[in-house]
């Protein structure tokens, strides 16, 4: 064994189906709708998590990949883990989402951080962060539609736009 060689991940695309037989995502909805129904809905009440969806440049799904689970209360979503799945499935953009076992879809302050800080990481990497959803059985929050969150630096000012609803 060789303690001095890197470990690396082995970059492999294996296309499942043609792009053209993928889910396409153009609103928030679909994309709930998606992901709802490959929530294990014994847990939606119970445990926190977060999946992402991934997506090509012509927002067709390219997967949907289990990020966290947590507890009652919250779940971290590490970001390295989100960006290596992300640049690993070839996508251009992803959506993110999470539930809250309370039912409550209101965003947490928490959430907000976290929304902004990974769209921060996926400018860096050219995947935007199209969507993050707050899941629950009867609904959904969507940060696009709901919140503003795109930096922009103008004339030294910081300010965040909205994030661009499909």
């Amino acid at each position: 064994m060789n303690f001095y060689q890197v470990a690396e991940i082995e970059l492999i695309y294996k296309r499942g189906c043609k792009a053209s037989e993928r889910p396409q995502i153009n609103k928030a909805e679909q994309a709930y709708r998606l992901l709802l129904d490959q929530w294990d809905k014994n847990k939606l009440e119970f445990v926190e998590q977060a999946k992402m969806l991934l997506l090509n440049k012509a927002n067709r799904v390219l997967g949907i990949t289990n990020l966290s689970t947590g507890g009652i209360a919250g779940t971290i979503v590490d970001p390295k883990l989100v960006f290596v799945t992300a640049l690993k499935a070839n996508a251009s953009a992803i959506i993110l989402a999470h539930n809250h076992p309370s039912g409550n879809l209101n965003p947490s302050a928490q959430d907000q951080r976290m929304t902004r800080q990974m769209m921060e990481a996926g400018k860096l990497l050219d995947i935007q962060v199209i969507e993050h959803l707050i899941i629950t059985d009867e609904g959904f929050y969507s940060f696009a539609e709901e919140m503003a969150y795109r930096k922009v630096d103008r004339h030294g000012a910081i300010y965040y736009e909205a994030m661009q609803p499909f």
